[in-house]
């Protein structure tokens, strides 16, 4: 008898313990923040992922007329170029060149290689954010009035 209580009584623990919610890393704490920037030398990190963001990573670019920033691939991560000021254009592997002038956003996909390239007379200057490609959530575009986004 005194054995089988004592087996309950493990069970009873180990069920327990198996219903308990299982607690999830903590992660640190992400605050808003305002950063003062110095880009004298041409070009400026703004934000540089973890742990101060959740993986997403920005800076600002500048580039010389002809001058590119040289091809390179974010990996599974995707990137908006935020094109404040000049022209340039897009080099995207395997694709069409993809002419741009500021105002203007550029998007490139994850796992995909690509250069800019300043094709004006002017500084050419943007904001890149990359971030890690995820799941897409279903939000609704900015300015949109809950239709499908169109590309």
């Amino acid at each position: 008898m005194q054995k089988t209580l004592r087996l309950y009584a493990l069970v009873g623990a180990a069920a327990v313990l198996l219903a308990a919610p299982i607690a999830a890393p903590q992660q640190p704490r992400r605050e808003a923040r305002v950063l003062q920037l110095d880009c004298a030398g041409g070009g400026c990190p703004l934000l540089s992922g973890a742990p101060r963001t959740a993986g997403m990573r920005s800076g600002l670019v500048r580039l010389k007329p002809d001058e590119t920033v040289g091809w390179h691939t974010t990996g599974m991560n995707e990137e908006s170029l935020v094109i404040l000021r000049g022209q340039g254009k897009a080099l995207i592997d395997g694709q069409a060149e993809r002419p741009f002038a500021a105002p203007a956003l550029v998007y490139i996909p994850p796992a995909t290689r690509h250069n800019v390239e300043n094709t004006g007379t002017e500084v050419l200057e943007y904001v890149y954010v990359v971030a890690p490609a995820g799941r897409r959530q279903q939000t609704p575009d900015c300015g949109s009035s809950g239709g499908t986004p169109s590309e």
